[in-house]
């Protein structure tokens, strides 16, 4: 079995959606980006943690896994996100810009069918804040036909916590290739 991938969302994961009064937590900070296809007199504002960054690479120095960006930011989570919290350049899951109204169109994540066929094979981690339990049931049904997938999911309101990332590095030591290879790394036409 090869290293894991840890696939990482972005809204309602390290970007939190405000509660109904609009407050964010009190640990993110204000920034204003300028994704893809908006100018620089229509920044979009994200209130990121400043701690993710530290948390992140402390999983990412294992080298039990390769981080993965799984988000509707595509490339700019690598030149907009990233950097804002002192991330390398990550490969992203190339994944269409749907047109739906619902982010569960057929009862699970959008993104699932696309991540599934990312993945072949592969195992992993998946942090995203808007699973069903369809999403849950994929997983399981991978892991018994023995490609292990955990998938964590954060509260949308408070995003990504130290005990998720705990519970990933203690689930990747508890695969045999944690104590056996490197991680592979995704070759440019898997990262595009």
């Amino acid at each position: 079995m090869r290293p894991p991938y840890l696939l990482l969302d972005i809204d309602g994961v390290l970007i939190p959606f405000p509660d109904a009064d609009g407050s964010t937590p009190a640990t993110h900070a204000r920034h204003d980006v300028v994704p893809t296809g908006r100018s620089a007199d229509n920044p979009v504002t994200v209130w990121l943690d400043p701690a993710h960054g530290p948390m992140l690479m402390d999983v990412i120095r294992t080298s039990l896994i390769t981080p993965v960006w799984c988000t509707s930011w595509q490339q700019d989570a690598t030149t907009l996100i990233g950097p804002l919290l002192g991330l390398p350049s990550l490969p992203h899951v190339d994944l269409p810009r749907p047109q739906i109204t619902t982010s569960h169109p057929n009862g699970y994540l959008w993104k699932r069918d696309h991540v599934d066929a990312w993945l072949g094979d592969a195992p992993a981690v998946w942090i995203d804040d808007d699973f069903t339990s369809l999403d849950h049931t994929w997983a399981a049904e991978r892991t018994a036909h023995g490609e292990a997938t955990l998938l964590i999911q954060p509260d949308p309101r408070t995003g990504l916590q130290a005990e998720h990332l705990a519970d990933a590095r203690t689930w990747v030591g508890r695969l045999p290739t944690a104590r056996t290879a490197a991680p592979a790394t995704p070759n440019e036409t898997e990262a595009a």
